[in-house]
């Protein structure tokens, strides 16, 4: 699945650590609001998922690997690939990029693996239609 998403966020003091470096957990929560804002992209709202169908994407697995620090202020850009889907399952790859005027420095990238589960049992649970329809529409954009 060939389209890459693309979202820009600024680091806020909140996301460093004493050294003013950008703390390594927070690329999660970057990569996560980067996630959201795909399926926001694709008119995928996942409350109303939630409300809908009873079902929910958590995250299974995740596997990072740190390039460079990205530091206060810094403006980054993060990506969103589909590596893999399943009737349950979405298997991500994604970055985090400085951008720095017309050049970009790779920082961080991640291998993330989310699951639909059903909101009653926490189960694993199909993809509705509807969702996994507009995710291959933007996938196919």
């Amino acid at each position: 699945m060939p389209s890459n998403f693309t979202w820009t966020i600024r680091v806020y003091y909140e996301d460093t650590d004493a050294g003013g470096v950008v703390f390594y957990a927070n690329y999660l929560k970057f990569f996560e609001r980067a996630r959201t804002e795909w399926l926001r992209s694709a008119g995928i709202n996942q409350q109303i998922m939630t409300e809908t169908h009873a079902v929910m994407f958590v995250v299974k697995s995740t596997a990072l690997d740190y390039h460079a620090p990205a530091k206060l202020d810094n403006e980054l850009k993060l990506t969103v690939v589909v590596e893999k889907m399943g009737r349950a399952s979405v298997q991500f790859v994604q970055q985090a990029w400085r951008i720095n005027g017309d050049s970009e420095e790779l920082l961080a990238t991640g291998h993330i693996k989310v699951g639909c589960v059903d909101t009653l049992r926490f189960r694993p649970s199909e993809i509705p239609q509807e969702v996994l329809q507009a995710i291959k529409t933007i996938e196919a954009a």
